[in-house]
């Protein structure tokens, strides 16, 4: 009993003592991440490891940088990150152009033929018209306006054919991570081209509330098939997300997600937070994008990452301390010479992530 008690004392003294050591300021975290983020896309471009591990990978590396560089130029110089965010997006449509959508999707996407006609995949399609309807959110411009308005169009009527007004993102694999990102960008894009899909998205959340909410949590499901009958339930590396595009959706339905989220996934101590990939009332797998989960504690990597965008987006400024601080001690930044930082437990799209989270707020504020 004497040596558990000394051992609770011990922890006291000694885990707020590393809670300091670790407790990172936000603003130097984003310039530092701002700048090696810059040097990627400024310098040749090689996204191998990413695609190696993952294509879809290096799709959302783009999606994620390109949201992020859009919420620094609408907070401060327009001009320098523009020209990123343009570099970015040509060069991710050129990739579209020559190798079609299957070069940001894994090798599966060919095991069976697409339930909706058009044989796409909402993932790839919702993540470039975001990233484009970003882009012109930032600064207007002609040139793009007619492909924002045709991929925007594709994505409506693959939502609109779908049985429960879902769109798949593999063959008969609906993901709500991907159609929430893609109805955000449907929002984004009606401010850019004055445009109007707010019947679509409006009838899209009474389905998704009365189909797709998860009765024990309250949560949103994060897989189903093209017909709406679910595969997966609350994940914690799609809900954060979710509630995040959300917002300029609903935005009471995004608090409520969030809340529920934090409450069913969120976990802390002595000043450190994390989060779990699922509830406690869901068994669910780890893949290769939610990452390893540490034992007992249930915090899982790729949920935890999401959070701090959830933590982000509806200010919760003492969860995010907790994930920043967590960060600090189990993802290793590392900055260089020139300032420039990366976290050396990740790769470029955990990297991509932190930043969108560290910089988040002007996008979603011009709607």
């Amino acid at each position: 009993m004497r040596r558990i008690i000394c051992l609770i004392l011990a922890a006291a003294i000694w885990f707020p003592s590393l809670h300091a050591c670790f407790d990172e300021d936000p603003d130097a975290l984003r310039e530092g991440l701002t700048r090696a983020q810059l040097c990627r896309w400024r310098g040749p471009l090689d996204s191998e490891a990413l695609r190696r591990a993952n294509p879809e990978w290096d799709l959302m590396a783009r999606t994620f940088s390109v949201l992020a560089f859009a919420n620094l130029a609408l907070r401060d110089d327009a001009d320098e990150y523009l020209a990123v965010i343009d570099t970015i997006i040509d060069d991710t449509l050129r990739l579209e152009r020559a190798h079609g959508q299957r070069y940001f999707l894994l090798g599966y996407v060919d095991r069976a033929p697409f339930r909706d006609r058009a044989g796409r995949s909402l993932f790839v399609d919702g993540e470039l018209a975001l990233m484009v309807a970003a882009r012109m959110a930032v600064k207007p411009d002609p040139a793009r306006a007619a492909w924002l308005r045709e991929r925007l169009d594709l994505i409506a009527a693959q939502i609109e054919r779908g049985p429960a007004l879902l769109a798949e993102s593999y063959p008969d694999e609906v993901w709500l991570f991907c159609n929430t990102v893609a109805l955000a960008a449907l929002r984004l894009g009606d401010r850019a081209l004055g445009t109007d899909h707010s019947d679509l998205i409006a009838r899209w959340l009474i389905s998704a509330k009365s189909r797709l909410v998860d009765r024990r949590t309250g949560l949103l499901v994060s897989e189903t098939t093209y017909d709406g009958t679910v595969q997966d339930g609350p994940e914690g590396s799609t809900i954060w997300l979710v509630a995040d595009m959300l917002q300029v959706i609903d935005p009471a339905f995004a608090a409520d997600q969030y809340a529920r989220a934090k409450h069913e996934l969120a976990g802390g101590a002595l000043g450190f937070a994390w989060a779990s990939e699922w509830p406690a009332s869901w068994q669910g797998p780890e893949d290769v994008d939610s990452g390893p989960t540490i034992p007992l504690l249930n915090a899982n990597a790729g949920a935890s990452g999401l959070a701090i965008v959830g933590a982000a987006a509806f200010d919760d400024a003492e969860f995010q301390a907790g994930l920043i601080a967590s960060l600090g001690i189990g993802a290793f930044p590392v900055s260089n010479g020139d300032g420039e930082l990366h976290f050396a437990a990740g790769n470029d799209l955990a990297d991509a992530v932190i930043l969108y989270a560290l910089s988040h707020g002007p996008l979603w504020e011009t709607l």
